[in-house]
């Protein structure tokens, strides 16, 4: 049996499963951890398959590659559910956009609430959201900390550029100081080159100057069960 045989009634089988009703609308969605127990479960059947001499072991080790690879992916999946429920629960009221983007969560800190004017300092109500991030991230120590630092276009771009990283440091820090390791922060300024909005207007400059903390599941976080 070719290994294309099997796997194709193999990802309808992976998709159909993946696949969850919603309890409220009856809307099918996929979940995050649904999404990765397919996505894991069509990588290792494939990944079996090939490894296979005859079509009896093909099928084996197809089948055996999808349990693991399914998994390996529920167990990301849930673990980043269960992190961006709680982020959520925690940060709610306080301006801070939470954007899930696959596995990955992403914490827009926009800087009218995290610093002053021309500031690298942190205001009080920006240390008392990321005493929240903190309490989480000290829970789910698989998880990667990636902060990055932008700005609008106003100025002198190197300048922008320095800033930025100045800020992206700050709030670093101050996750760091609060018990996130360091081995798992990870800074970048990326001044001005990276808008979401036109510096045409204030409003749009106004969503380009922020701090983004990404939020990324490590290896480690296959291993997750939820409790």
């Amino acid at each position: 049996m070719r290994p294309y045989r099997l796997l194709t009634p193999l990802a309808a089988v992976i998709f159909i499963a993946g696949c969850a009703t919603d309890p409220y609308g009856g809307n099918t969605q996929r979940s995050s951890t649904t999404t990765g127990t397919g996505i894991g479960a069509a990588i290792g059947a494939a990944a079996g398959a090939l490894s296979g001499d005859g079509s009896t072991s093909r099928r084996d080790r197809a089948l055996i590659g999808a349990a693991v690879g399914a998994a390996a992916g529920a167990g990301i999946g849930a673990y980043m559910d269960r992190q961006e429920q709680q982020l959520r629960q925690n940060l709610e009221g306080s301006r801070i956009e939470i954007d899930r983007r696959g596995d990955d969560i992403v914490l827009n800190m926009p800087s009218s609430v995290t610093f002053g004017f021309d500031s690298s300092d942190l205001t009080s109500q920006a240390r008392s959201s990321l005493d929240e991030v903190s309490n989480v991230l000290r829970e789910y120590t698989d998880t990667r900390v990636n902060v990055a630092g932008h700005t609008d276009s106003t100025g002198d771009a190197d300048y922008n550029q320095r800033l930025s990283e100045r800020r992206a440091q700050s709030v670093s820090n101050y996750l760091n100081q609060n018990g996130v390791s360091g081995s798992r922060l990870n800074i970048r300024g990326y001044g001005e080159t990276q808008p979401v909005a036109s510096n045409d207007s204030e409003q749009g400059r106004a969503q380009n100057r922020r701090v983004e903390i990404t939020l990324t599941p490590t290896e480690g976080a296959r291993d997750y069960q939820q409790p």
